[in-house]
């Protein structure tokens, strides 16, 4: 019952919002040419979708923000790994990863844009950075939690240091790991239409950048209510996928 009566209201929240959006910009209450309405987003949808334009953008960032999501994980995962493996090595790399993963990575990407052109990897590199460097510290401080007497019980039994990464360590930090790829898969979507912003001529970054400079609000907000969805369905297959 309470599930049910969560869910209810998710929807009738936003059922009340949408009718007070359309109510007001058609009764001129609000101007309707700056904030649009449902209905004229609806229709800006429906006309792109039957020259399937629509498709093509949302298809060019789901992929760059599946390929960067993907990157994010394995690189991670590997670099927790190394650093796990040498305490001098992760003495050395730490204030660095720290430093990294505070600065503003909006700014990052005309420096990538410098460097390896306006191109897709461009793009995918810009949605890897906003999530790597948290992600690697994240798993790193998981590792270095284990339970130590977990650990000791491998050594004592003649196992290698090997033998306590794959059998303590992983499987412990697998909450961890599930974790940060909730995280990070909406981290790369933002990195993603970041690096549309500046280095594209397709995608839903694209399409919010065009439209502002036209002064399309009707494609503006659609792309950020499709991309709002997006977002809600990529975190749902992850944690579905998590809980399995």
């Amino acid at each position: 019952m309470h599930r049910r009566f969560v869910s209810i209201s998710r929807i009738l929240l936003l059922v009340i919002f949408l009718t007070v959006w359309e109510f007001t910009s058609s009764h001129q209450i609000i101007d309707s040419f700056i904030f649009s309405s449902p209905s004229r987003i609806a229709r800006c949808f429906f006309d792109m979708a039957a020259d399937r334009s629509i498709f093509r953008h949302l298809g060019v960032t789901l992929y760059e923000t599946l390929v960067s999501f993907f990157l994010v994980t394995f690189f991670s995962v590997l670099a927790a790994v190394l650093l796990w493996f040498s305490k001098k090595l992760s003495e050395i790399l730490e204030p660095y990863l720290v430093v990294l993963n505070s600065l503003p990575k909006s700014a990052l990407a005309p420096l990538l844009i410098v460097w390896l052109g306006a191109t897709r990897t461009t793009i995918i590199v810009a949605g890897m950075s906003v999530a790597i460097f948290g992600s690697i510290l994240n798993l790193y401080t998981s590792f270095m939690s284990t339970d130590p007497g977990k650990m000791t019980l491998i050594h004592t039994l003649g196992g290698k240091r090997r033998d306590v990464l794959t059998k303590v360590v992983l499987p412990s930090s697998i909450p961890a790991i599930l974790s940060n790829m909730k995280v990070n898969i909406g981290l790369c979507l933002v990195g993603v239409v970041i690096g549309e912003f500046l280095a594209a001529r397709e995608g839903l970054g694209y399409l919010i950048i065009y439209s502002s400079q036209i002064f399309q609000m009707n494609i503006l907000l659609m792309s950020i209510v499709l991309l709002c969805i997006m977002a809600m369905g990529l975190y749902a297959v992850v944690s579905h996928w998590g809980r399995d």
